[in-house]
C-alpha cells in the first residue's frame, strides 16, 4: 500500500512541474581557475649583524670597543600552513667584517603572520638557533653555541610569487664564548649578545 501511495504522489508532484511548465534542469557550476602558488618559498637576503659584548650597549650610528658589524648574506625557506602561520629556517654567514670577527648563524621558527592587507604582512619569528663565531688572525676568542631566537618583520608581495621583506632577529642574548674575546686588546668579554637586520626577497615557487 505504502508503495501505491508513493508512486501516486510522486507522479503528481512530476505532472504539477509539467502542468506548470517548469524544466527542472541540471545546476551547473563553474570552475574557477586560479593561477596555483606552492605553499613552500625561499628567499635570499642581505643582513647587517652586531656582534657585541652583553655588557656593551648596542652602538648603532658609532663604534664601541666591545662590538664588531658584519655583513651577511642571509638565505632561507620556508612553508606557509596558511595566511596565518608558516615555518621558516635561516642560515646567515658573515662575507665583510668591519674589524676581526666571523660569523654564522641558523634558525628555525615558527612564524606567526597578520595580513594587514591584501599585500602587506606583520610577522614574528618565535625559535631556537645556534651561532658559531671566530675571529680573523691570531686566535683572540670564540663561540659556539645555541639558544632561543626572536624577530619581528613585514612583508609586501610584489605579485603571486615575490614578495620583499625587512625585519630584526635577536640571534643571541647572553651566549657563553668557549673562550674570552678581545677585539680591541682592550676589550674583553665572555658574554655575547648578537642582533641581525635583514633585507631581501622570498619567491613563492
Amino acid at each position: 500500500m505504502k508503495k501505491i501511495v508513493l508512486s501516486t504522489v510522486a507522479i503528481v508532484v512530476m505532472s504539477s512541474f509539467g502542468f506548470a511548465g517548469g524544466d527542472i534542469e541540471p545546476v551547473e557550476t563553474a570552475d574557477v581557475i586560479e593561477e596555483g602558488v606552492s605553499p613552500f618559498y625561499v628567499g635570499l637576503g642581505l643582513s647587517w649583524v652586531s656582534t657585541r659584548s652583553s655588557s656593551s650597549s648596542w652602538g648603532a650610528f658609532n663604534d664601541t670597543k666591545a662590538e664588531d658589524d658584519t655583513g651577511d648574506i642571509l638565505l632561507m625557506a620556508g612553508y606557509e600552513f596558511n595566511q596565518y602561520i608558516a615555518v621558516e629556517g635561516r642560515y646567515m654567514s658573515s662575507m665583510v667584517g668591519e674589524d676581526k670577527l666571523t660569523r654564522d648563524s641558523w634558525g628555525v621558527y615558527v612564524k606567526p603572520q597578520y595580513p594587514a592587507t591584501e599585500a602587506f604582512t606583520l610577522y614574528a619569528l618565535l625559535g631556537y638557533g645556534g651561532l658559531n663565531v671566530g675571529t680573523n688572525g691570531p686566535s683572540l676568542g670564540s663561540l659556539d653555541d645555541t639558544g632561543f631566537q626572536w624577530g619581528i618583520g613585514a612583508s609586501y608581495d610584489l605579485n603571486a610569487h615575490f614578495s620583499i621583506f625587512v625585519d630584526y632577529v635577536n640571534v643571541a642574548n647572553d651566549m657563553d664564548a668557549d673562550t674570552v674575546f678581545d677585539l680591541t686588546f682592550t676589550a674583553p668579554f665572555a658574554k655575547v649578545d648578537s642582533d641581525a637586520f635583514s633585507v631581501g626577497v622570498t619567491y613563492h615557487f
